[in-house]
């Protein structure tokens, strides 16, 4: 359901993008970019440099209907390697937010035979961490890996927090 128009406007991103690349002698650099991943599925992200320090912020949420939904924010703080090639190698930290909450058909259905809340009516993912990642890219192309250092709040939290996706530089 999400995978197309994800990959749509990565393309769109990446084709625009090369259609008006230019080189720049600014030691200023942006970029905008959507990601899926996890916790959050899909998230939007924007981020500013300077020189190979990198401040990146990203953000995502989805309403489908009472009781469903996620939302996510995340900010990265990083140090950029390879900063004029091609590539490069992103080493940093960040923090986050996620929460994602959704029907839950079997504790309903409980609730109704006893005719009392006996448990909630559904399921719910909630995480505030902050993390160690490291982030390659190629071309705009990136994976990022982060490894959560503590959590703030945490219920069925992730081990491994992960993102793929696609971001354009100017």
């Amino acid at each position: 359901m999400l995978l197309r128009p994800f990959f749509l406007v990565i393309f769109m991103f990446f084709c625009i993008g090369n259609a008006f690349a230019k080189g720049t002698d600014s030691p200023w650099q942006f970029e905008v970019g959507v990601s899926a991943g996890k916790p959050t599925p899909i998230m939007i992200n924007a981020g500013v440099s300077k020189d190979n320090i990198l401040f990146r912020v990203e953000g995502g949420g989805w309403h489908l209907g009472s009781n469903e939904f996620w939302v996510g924010y995340r900010g990265n703080l990083a140090w950029e390697f390879f900063h004029e090639l091609p590539f490069s190698l992103d080493l940093g930290i960040s923090g986050g937010y996620a929460f994602a909450k959704a029907p839950n058909e079997i504790h309903r259905a409980l609730n109704r035979a006893g005719k009392r809340r006996y448990v909630r009516s559904y399921n719910y993912k909630e995480t505030l961490d902050i993390s160690i990642d490291v982030r390659p890219n190629i071309y705009g192309f990136f994976t990022q890996l982060a490894i959560p250092l503590h959590y703030f709040k945490k219920h069925n939290e992730p081990t491994v927090l992960w993102r793929v996706g696609y971001a354009y530089r100017f």
